[in-house]
């Protein structure tokens, strides 16, 4: 069988991103331009300067990219774009971007969403096991997905306010914390020990997750110590949020373990790069008997080689987009 080579654009956020990976499984290059130190001034992604840093840097990162995979667009055998969820701003630059190239060169263009680009990274440089249980964990989403094949995919639970990451940056904040807060809670937590009591986290018997009681427990301990002119330890602070929020995450996988008898998991998205939170999943995938999948640490935030992978199931079906393909801000796996 011939080889496949797609061509891959993700701009949902603030990393502009373009790879070819070669059937679904391997990168042949990758190059992610962040724009981390320009909106870390803000505290935050200021939507409006992430889509014009798109516009500026997109064309010198495709000329990257095929300098390193030593390739020509014409070499490839299509586009695929990431055109959901994200940034509305962000994502239509990539859109247009690689529209403008399926039509010039002639070739196919795939859309893929940018969630099912984070299961898929679990596809480089390996191969899926079905049936698994997917646990997507970002700045957006906490889902618990099941899988029984490519793009068959069952939705168990998902975060009913706040997502994980999204805790886990408004806490840094209020810790005061650089952006991005997440690797920073994770640094700081090392130094502490879990010694804050916070409420446990939607303690019930459903799939689904809620962290704003968790974040606003946080911040109003942190406010009453203030006003008492009491001193609050950061890093035990740090170690208990973070030790509470993932204790949340392995109870409820814990609990689909028991229930489905599914054997594989996938860790997916840019909280999968906290080592805690690896570390505790695993143990509890060795409780069970099942195996673990977790993507390098370069393919867990956003990044165009997961977009590349994630389209080549849908190049083989021959799901292909038309050219009057939009971005959409939200969207769902199923």
């Amino acid at each position: 069988m011939k080889d496949i080579y797609i061509l891959s654009v993700e701009t949902s956020c603030d990393e502009t991103s373009i790879a070819i990976v070669k059937n679904g499984n391997e990168v042949v290059a990758l190059t992610i331009l962040t724009q981390m130190d320009t909106h870390a001034k803000y505290g935050g992604v200021v939507p409006e300067i992430a889509s014009r840093m798109h516009t500026e840097n997109i064309t010198m990162v495709l000329e990257e990219t095929l300098q390193k995979a030593k390739m020509e667009i014409k070499d490839v055998d299509a586009i695929a774009v990431t055109y959901a969820p994200g940034l509305l701003g962000s994502l239509l630059v990539g859109v247009e971007f690689a529209k403008v190239l399926s039509y010039v060169y002639n070739k196919p263009l795939i859309k893929v969403n940018h969630l099912i680009g984070h299961i898929y990274a679990n596809k480089i440089d390996n191969h899926l096991e079905f049936p698994n249980l997917a646990l997507i964990i970002s700045g957006g989403h906490t889902e618990l997905i099941k899988m029984t094949g490519d793009y068959e995919f069952e939705l168990l639970g998902e975060t009913q306010d706040d997502a994980i990451g999204e805790a886990f940056d408004k806490v840094a904040r209020v810790l005061g914390l650089k952006y991005p807060g997440g690797p920073n809670i994770e640094k700081l937590a090392e130094e502490g020990k879990p010694e804050y009591k916070l409420p446990k986290v939607a303690h019930d018997d459903s799939y689904n997750f809620s962290y704003s009681g968790l974040k606003s427990s946080v911040i109003n301990l942190v406010n009453n110590e203030k006003q008492r002119g009491n001193e609050i330890n950061k890093a035990n602070l740090a170690c208990s949020f973070q030790t509470t929020a993932v204790e949340e995450l392995t109870r409820k996988l814990e609990k689909a373990l028991k229930e489905t008898n599914i054997k594989n998991v996938i860790i997916a998205g840019g909280v999968s790069a906290n080592k805690y939170l690896r570390n505790k999943i695993d143990e509890l995938c060795k409780k069970y008997n099942a195996t673990l999948n977790l993507p390098e640490f370069i393919y867990c935030t956003d990044n165009a080689a997961m977009i590349g992978a994630a389209a080549y199931p849908l190049y083989l079906k021959g799901e292909f987009a038309d050219l009057d393909l939009n971005a959409e801000s939200t969207a769902r796996i199923c």
